[in-house]
């Protein structure tokens, strides 16, 4: 306490040293654990699970050479990305990740896709889910039983000029190789009404068009509050879009480990499911989910899940010919 006779000077002092022990104390509080991921990409359910103490930093993979999305990411202990831009990051900025006892959470189908990615990258990856592409017909019951079939459906005079592709000439080729007819590229891109990543549904729900093939994830929500739209997937198999976690943080694995194991939580797999995410662990209960034949089919089935193919990154003559023959199919 102090004397009633304390001087200015020594009640000065007092708050001096008070102050200092108030900043050293703050010190030693733990900074927040952050994680950066764009937004758009994660339905709700999955950012629900992220633990609460954690700060979610949003970056935009589209502007990744802005300094203020770079700085968020460097920033960060964790971001999560997609396979789709995975060549746009420098991966001598983060961390091994794939060590023991991660790696033994992983199911086969992560492990054989980790293993097409070069040793440093696989290293640094860790598989957080996959989202099957669908195929979301409008006002068109007709369709829906040849969908589920085959994608040769997408060929139907009926469909010239009405469907919404997907921005990407990869998962166009890839879907145009399932279709048994010469040309099949060409005369998938004069079905086009247009090729768009972000609106997608909202063209689909107020244009004439009549399919949209769009990441499960981001529809399920549509699906609920308008009854024209019929979700299908092709036994054929449909492309398939990864996430992965990167690590920056110097952090005991401990803490991403629990997190992990949390989403073992047979009330968040169903959650996540039926917001179209899946998760790629080692767990009976998670993979009971990629048997589903219910009817009416709410996800993938079996057939289907079997027959669905990833993208490998590729190499950079390969993205030259892919672009090459891109473009070749736009020509008349």
């Amino acid at each position: 306490m102090f004397s009633k006779f304390a001087t200015r000077r020594e009640f000065l002092n007092y708050g001096k040293l008070s102050l200092l022990f108030l900043l050293n104390s703050c010190s030693n509080i733990p900074n927040k654990v952050k994680i950066a991921l764009q937004n758009s990409f994660y339905p709700q359910s999955f950012k629900d699970t992220i633990p609460k103490d954690w700060k979610q930093e949003k970056i935009n993979f589209e502007s990744i050479q802005l300094e203020k999305n770079r700085n968020s990411i460097f920033n960060s202990d964790f971001t999560l990305i997609n396979d789709g831009w995975i060549t746009s990051i420098d991966f001598a900025e983060f961390e091994k990740i794939n060590e023991y006892p991660l790696i033994e959470n992983l199911d086969k189908r992560s492990i054989d896709y980790l293993g097409s990615f070069n040793q440093n990258q696989r290293s640094k990856l860790f598989p957080m889910g996959v989202v099957p592409y669908t195929i979301i017909i409008k006002n068109n019951k007709e369709l829906i039983n040849s969908a589920r079939n085959s994608w040769d459906f997408l060929l139907s005079k009926k469909l010239t000029g009405k469907i919404i592709f997907p921005q990407s000439p990869r998962i166009i080729l890839s879907i145009a190789k399932k279709i048994n007819l010469s040309n099949s590229l060409k005369k998938l891109n004069s079905q086009a009404m247009l090729f768009d990543d972000r609106n997608m549904l909202n063209w689909l729900i107020n244009s004439d068009a009549c399919v949209a093939i769009v990441p499960y994830s981001l529809c399920s929500k549509y699906l609920k509050i308008d009854p024209r739209l019929s979700l299908v997937f092709p036994s054929q198999g449909v492309p398939l879009m990864w996430h992965f976690l990167l690590s920056r943080s110097k952090l005991n694995h401990t803490i991403l480990i629990e997190w992990i194991k949390s989403l073992e939580n047979k009330s968040i797999v169903d959650k996540l499911v039926s917001q179209g995410w899946y998760l790629p662990f080692n767990i009976d209960y998670l993979q009971s989910k990629y048997k589903s034949e219910m009817l009416p089919i709410s996800g993938p089935s079996e057939k289907c899940w079997k027959n669905s193919w990833s993208f490998p990154v590729l190499t950079t003559e390969q993205k030259i010919n892919l672009k090459n023959f891109w473009n070749e199919s736009l020509t008349p």
